[in-house]
């Protein structure tokens, strides 16, 4: 039977995988909305980096209530499949094709890590609402996007 601090330990290790890719978008978007030349698309992706800067805090909080620092300089966060791969080289000439077939990528992988979170036996449960309420904006801004690309066509 599993104890209370393996429980909250594998519950961290699955905030700690959405903050990365929580990140990850963060610096998609910053790197994106460098690269376009779109005011209203530089705009929405410095939006959607505030929003995973939020998000990420909200998650470091919830890890913080669980015991755990979330200062990881140092240490390691375990291997991750990173979705947003060197972006800045993929945005190089401000193809705003890229960009955005780009950003529904790293969307789509959130949404995937999201879903898998939730899935998971051993995640609290308490959690839930927090991660629900963000995987509906990530699904939200995905939406938001494909409609940026649809204009494109």
């Amino acid at each position: 039977m599993e104890n209370i601090a393996e429980k909250d330990q594998k519950t961290i290790n699955i905030l700690e995988t959405l903050i990365i890719i929580l990140d990850d978008g963060k610096l998609g978007y910053t790197n994106a909305a460098e690269d376009v030349d779109d005011a209203q698309t530089k705009i929405d992706f410095l939006g959607f980096a505030k929003e995973r800067s939020m998000f990420i805090v909200e998650l470091q909080n919830e890890i913080h209530k669980l015991g755990k620092s979330t200062a990881t300089e140092g240490g390691p966060m375990g291997a991750l499949h990173r979705t947003w791969i060197d972006i800045k080289s993929l945005f190089t000439g401000g193809d705003r094709d890229a960009i955005i077939n780009a950003c529904i990528t790293g969307e789509r992988a959130a949404i995937e890590e999201y879903e898998q979170a939730l899935k998971e036996k051993h995640f609290n449960p308490m959690l839930r609402p927090i991660i629900l309420d963000q995987l509906a904006s990530i699904k939200e801004t995905l939406s938001k996007i494909e409609k940026k690309k649809s204009h494109l066509l």
